[in-house]
């Protein structure tokens, strides 16, 4: 599916999405550099998944810089924003899209995988927006954009880890749109529904996949995540904060 440039109603805004060598991360960092900003794309630990992303936003004539860092450690996060703001000077968008989401029964789950889950998600989350903050404030339209996801309001079976961060996620959302309103900051949750990504040639499809009925009688996409964080980080979205965007093409209906 090819990524329409419309407009480019991020020119001149600087964005680090978190998680971004590949599926929803990938295709959120290629949407906004085609909505004009420059973007960090930032791994965990694959950096030639970044790279790739980076290359291919420059190959259309963006800019953008590939980042490894672990969003669980706030020390690598620290460095991965102080070279953000060397390589381009501001940061006005934060996508907190990095997650691990496994499928652990929850008798058999160790308190290591728990705390794994949790920190890549939340911890994550907090560490890049406390990293972030002073930027934002400073870009007088900043915006923070966490990606939730479905089963944070259904629930699921096997994923009590990945279901309470992403719940936590939502109420972090809350809380942010709260203490960051009088600085211009903005900050939403888009809580995507089931999308056709790529997986692990071992991975089997998430049983939760198997137990909901889309009314849209598809699966989505990544572009249509995409499309929905690019526009709460452009201008026609100033007056939307705390909010929770589903984009699940009816699977739930919150």
């Amino acid at each position: 599916m090819a990524i329409e440039a419309s407009g480019q109603e991020l020119k001149d805004k600087v964005a680090i999405v978190t998680g971004a060598g590949r599926n929803i991360g990938r295709m959120i960092a290629l949407t906004l550099a085609a909505g004009g900003a420059a973007v960090v794309v930032n791994a965990r630990s694959n950096r030639a998944e970044a790279e790739s992303v980076m290359r291919e936003i420059e190959k259309r004539g963006g800019h953008a810089l590939a980042a490894v860092a672990d969003v669980s450690d706030p020390s690598a996060v620290e460095g991965m924003i102080a070279a953000t703001a060397e390589r381009f000077g501001r940061i006005d968008i934060l996508v907190n899209n990095a997650a691990v989401r496994k499928e652990t029964p929850l008798e058999t789950m160790t308190v290591a995988e728990w705390r794994d889950i949790l920190g890549v998600i939340l911890d994550g989350a907090f560490n890049c927006v406390k990293s972030c903050l002073p930027h934002l404030k400073k870009s007088n339209a900043g915006a923070i954009i966490n990606i939730g996801g479905l089963s944070a309001h259904t629930g699921a079976k096997h994923r009590a880890h990945v279901i309470t961060a992403k719940a936590g996620i939502v109420g972090f959302t809350r809380a942010l749109a709260h203490d960051l309103a009088a600085d211009r900051v903005t900050a939403n949750c888009v809580a995507p529904g089931l999308i056709d990504t790529a997986r692990q040639p071992s991975a089997p499809e998430p049983q939760h996949h198997q137990s909901q009925n889309m009314l849209a009688g598809r699966l989505g996409a990544p572009e249509d995540i995409a499309a929905a964080v690019r526009f709460l980080a452009g201008p026609g979205a100033r007056y939307i904060t705390g909010q929770t965007l589903h984009v699940n093409g009816g699977a739930y209906l919150g």
